[in-house]
């Protein structure tokens, strides 16, 4: 392979790495009750190569990945399963819908869960939505 192939080889693939995104859950005031998680993620755009950053008090919440079911049941999974470090640091490595909850107490049904929608290699991105006026 030639230098210039080398280059622009090199160059999409830092460019692809470049593009991924931290994304902190609930910005400033991290994973916690009292916090409108649909509205944080409503106007965000996650992609395959993204991570998602729960930070947290560890001592009075958790995070689960869950499925469909569990995330509108508040269902939790076995307790082995939970993250629970206080900063937890999850690869978005598949597109789709992706569901997390907080395992403790009844903060679930309290509305400390996420759902995202994660948009596969190569998705397009979503159009603007259209002005009003």
């Amino acid at each position: 392979m030639g230098y210039a192939a080398f280059f622009a080889v090199s160059m999409i693939l830092v460019s692809s790495v470049a593009m991924a995104t931290d994304h902190i859950v609930g910005d400033d005031d991290g994973w916690t009750l009292d916090f409108d998680y649909t509205q944080w993620a409503q106007d965000r755009v996650f992609r395959v190569g993204d991570n998602l950053v729960f930070i947290y008090d560890n001592i009075s919440h958790n995070v689960f990945k869950v499925n469909g079911t569990m995330f509108k049941d508040c269902t939790n999974p076995p307790a082995n399963e939970a993250l629970s470090s206080g900063h937890d640091i999850i690869p978005l490595k598949t597109g789709g819908r992706k569901w997390y909850i907080c395992g403790v107490d009844d903060h679930c049904a309290r509305e400390m869960k996420l759902v995202i929608n994660v948009q596969g290699e190569g998705s397009p991105s979503p159009a603007p939505s259209p002005a009003h006026g």
